[in-house]
């Protein structure tokens, strides 16, 4: 999907296309790339259709229930889901080796720097599942991570409006 289309679906639903919009990023589904979704919230938010707060309220709700989503599909799916799911994604077999060794290394930090990455950043509640990380923990860590990345692209939407996909390179 491109600029045009979230654009459409965020004029057409409003706010429950932000929080659908930005679940499903989460869920990591190929199509809904955080660095137009997120942007394009803030630019939502700028043009007054929804307030700021509630552009990031609802990113960040949206982006923690996926975020638990995922880290429960790790946790029940186990070995067999990461197996599967790099059977349908073989191109993040690297990004997934990477999220594992980061979270071993790093354990609850490594949580929070993987949501700062691209790619890594949806990919961390699996691992964390898989390896049976504390829950509360896991998300603490988890929420400071969506918090973090939510309102530097938000913010860069609310700030440059339509100027930030040049930015970013879209």
């Amino acid at each position: 999907m491109d600029v045009a289309s979230f654009s459409a679906y965020f004029e057409d639903y409003g706010t429950i296309a932000v929080f659908v919009v930005v679940l499903l990023e989460y869920l990591n589904l190929p199509g809904f790339p955080a660095g137009i979704i997120l942007p394009l919230a803030g630019i939502y938010a700028a043009h007054r259709q929804i307030s700021l707060p509630a552009v990031m309220t609802l990113s960040v709700v949206a982006g923690m229930l996926g975020c638990w989503i995922m880290y429960f599909l790790g946790l029940w799916g186990g070995n067999a889901l990461v197996e599967l799911y790099l059977k349908k994604f073989p191109k993040h077999r690297p990004a997934l080796d990477r999220t594992f060794e980061l979270i071993r290394r790093r354990g609850y930090w490594g949580v929070f720097l993987g949501k700062l990455i691209p790619v890594v950043r949806t990919l961390v509640p699996i691992p964390a599942g898989l390896v049976r990380m504390n829950f509360i923990k896991y998300s603490i860590a988890s929420l400071f991570g969506v918090i973090l990345w939510n309102a530097v692209l938000v913010g860069l939407g609310y700030a440059l409006e339509d100027q930030v996909f040049a930015l970013l390179g879209f």
